[in-house]
């Protein structure tokens, strides 16, 4: 991690960049006709405060899942990450797997202030979730950016909780679709270089202190896919703006009622290869096992993650019946998948 002084240099000389045709635009055409235009150390300060206010809007999370979670497994039942206190909503935007099955969830602010919070949505086809705190935070939240506007190459923030010392610079090593191995595909994501393990929940922030991205994973292929460039994606906070009210009104989007059937998929050798099938699932029902190889879903032959999934989801509803023609072995068989809502499979806290 950057000491704190050459961090502060690095994010005061971000927003100088985005700040400086604002300061030109305003500098008077003709002497005597307006106020000058403000003065190196001026802007320095100005930006260095956006920079500082942006990150006082990153809370620190701590969430127990539910002891019988079965995302357990896989994600743990003690869980950490980041979330970004949102300005509009007062909400707290994170990644969804972090309070996936949650029991509880623990919010602390920039300050250190340590409140409880509550699920306010999951949402499987985007990977956001939304956390309503017990209490107000200690900022105003953060203000939501454009990813639309990111490009490979720029540089932006990666934060996490802790201010300045939870900020590194990341450069846009691309933009592309991503589709991973749990029945999920994003359009746009947004993979930055370097690495780092703390990803989950943070946050991406441009020069103008806004958020782009929250974080998701860290990948190998950051650049180019299937090349070896380490790095990591972050979900482009453009998906969230057209389903927000839909979030905050029924705790998802509509397009997560879509089928779900519980399997995990890997694209190797030209070929869609079966690598886990989540307990009690349709898949797991169906007959489908590690080492099968997906050759066709409902008659068309697929060999990629993209191909399969939108054929899954297209024209249909959780509750179909899904064909499969899958290699067992030495033997091909068809089978036929009952798919659900993935919402029936997943568990959640009782009310009180």
């Amino acid at each position: 991690m950057p000491s704190r002084r050459l961090l502060l240099t690095s994010l005061v000389t971000l927003a100088l960049a985005a700040a400086q045709p604002q300061a030109n635009a305003a500098a008077p055409s003709s002497p005597g006709t307006a106020a000058a235009a403000p003065s190196a150390s001026e802007a320095e300060q100005r930006a260095a405060q956006t920079m500082i206010a942006a990150l006082d809007n990153i809370v620190k999370l701590k969430v127990t899942a539910l002891a019988n979670a079965r995302s357990g497994r896989t994600l743990g039942r003690e869980r950490e990450g980041s979330g970004v206190l949102l300005a509009d909503s007062g909400l707290v935007l994170t990644i969804g797997y972090l309070i996936l099955e949650a029991e509880s969830i623990e919010l602390t602010d920039h300050a250190g202030r340590i409140v409880s919070g509550s699920v306010a949505a999951y949402d499987h086809a985007s990977g956001f979730g939304l956390i309503k705190p017990a209490a107000p935070l200690g900022s105003k939240g953060i203000g939501i950016g454009s990813s639309g506007d990111v490009n490979e190459y720029d540089k932006l923030i990666f934060a996490t909780h802790g201010g300045k010392d939870g900020a590194s610079l990341a450069t846009v090593a691309s933009k592309r679709r991503f589709a991973g191995y749990w029945e999920y595909l994003i359009e746009d994501a947004i993979f930055t270089v370097p690495p780092r393990g703390d990803h989950s929940g943070a946050a991406l922030i441009n020069r103008d202190g806004k958020l782009v991205g929250i974080g998701s994973l860290i990948v190998a292929d950051a650049a180019t896919p299937n090349r070896r460039f380490p790095g990591n994606m972050f979900v482009p906070v453009d998906l969230l703006k057209p389903i927000m009210n839909e979030l905050t009104r029924t705790g998802r989007s509509k397009e997560s009622t879509r089928p779900w059937i519980g399997m995990s998929t890997q694209e190797m050798d030209g070929r869609l290869h079966v690598i886990r099938v989540q307990e009690d699932t349709p898949a797991a029902r169906a007959g489908l096992k590690p080492g099968d190889i997906v050759l066709s879903i409902k008659g068309e032959s697929v060999k990629t993650l993209e191909a399969f999934y939108r054929k899954l989801w297209t024209g249909g509803n959780a509750g179909d019946s899904i064909p499969l023609k899958v290699l067992q072995g030495s033997d091909v068989r068809d089978i036929d998948v009952r798919s659900i809502d993935r919402m029936e499979y997943v568990r959640t806290k009782e009310a009180l």
